[in-house]
């Protein structure tokens, strides 16, 4: 007999639902009108582990220093066809980034973007049209054929993708250059430090 699923997991399993988007647990607490946050962070982890623990497309996924409920990777190309990808500026301007920079490390978008590059980019390839690979300490960030085939761009090389930016969109490479550090900058680590709203260490026991 499958286990009795707290009511307040199911009021926030709908919220994450109905959001469409990833929310901070701060967010989320205010939304379910629940006074300690606390409860909150158990209910999510048990979500996760839940979901986890399904036979199901869907994931509740930790997005920076958020969750959201969505697809997961392998199901997300099938679905492009009928779910119409609406971006924010914020996520465009990311993805632009990657486009015309790819292979771009995360490191460097971080320093263009600040840290919401973070989220942004799990965001994208929680969409599926940017992939990771790991690259040292960081990431190295490519679009997809997803991105290529959404977008209407006849090739997924590098080079003509840029060259599309520029012809069809109007993209200057002036408008989306990288920054440069001072010669005498200090190596740093790629990732700083990242204050994430992680469950899995502040929510303590199930």
């Amino acid at each position: 007999m499958p286990a009795k699923v707290d009511a307040l997991e199911l009021r926030l399993e709908a919220v994450l639902f109905a959001a469409g988007k990833p929310m901070s647990v701060k967010e989320l607490t205010d939304a379910l009108d629940v006074g300690d946050f606390r409860p909150v962070q158990v209910a999510l982890k048990r979500l996760i582990r839940t979901y986890d623990g399904r036979q199901t497309a869907l994931e509740v996924r930790h997005v920076g220093d958020r969750y959201a409920l969505q697809l997961r990777p392998d199901f997300v190309a099938g679905a492009h066809s009928v779910t119409p990808v609406d971006l924010a500026p914020r996520t465009l301007k990311a993805l632009t980034l990657i486009a015309y920079h790819q292979p771009i490390l995360q490191s460097l978008l971080v320093k263009m973007l600040g840290e919401a590059a973070y989220e942004e980019v799990e965001r994208l390839r929680g969409l599926g049209l940017i992939r990771a690979e790991p690259k040292g300490a960081t990431l190295e960030l490519w679009t997809t054929k997803a991105f290529a085939e959404y977008f209407g761009i006849a090739s997924t090389k590098p080079s003509e993708i840029r060259q599309f930016l520029e012809t069809k969109l109007g993209v200057t490479p002036a408008g989306l250059a990288i920054p440069v550090a001072p010669p005498d900058a200090e190596a740093t680590s790629d990732e700083g430090p990242r204050p994430p709203d992680d469950v899995s260490s502040a929510a303590g026991p199930a």
